[in-house]
């Protein structure tokens, strides 16, 4: 498929797990903005009260630099759903 987009994720869990995911997506988009990065999007989400994941969209031919540099804990292919 044409220009995949590619969610890279990092799970945190604990009390504070949304806190850290928060402080951690100011890495992502520092990251992305010093290395010139396509960030298409960047986040944090619930899972329950104990587990937030930061993560960060983008396209798959981006995907290598910021795998080997922040070193995700896991990704996915994104898809974007328009209703």
């Amino acid at each position: 498929m044409k220009n995949q987009k590619i969610k890279l994720i990092w799970d945190f869990k604990g009390e504070d797990s949304e806190q850290i995911a928060q402080h951690h997506t100011i890495h992502i988009d520092e990251f992305a903005k010093k290395e010139n990065v396509d960030l298409i999007s960047s986040g944090v989400e619930s899972i329950n009260s104990n587990h937030h994941i930061a993560f960060l969209i983008v396209n798959e031919s981006e995907m290598i630099i910021v795998r080997d540099a922040l070193i995700p804990h896991r990704g996915e292919y994104f898809e974007n759903h328009h209703t």
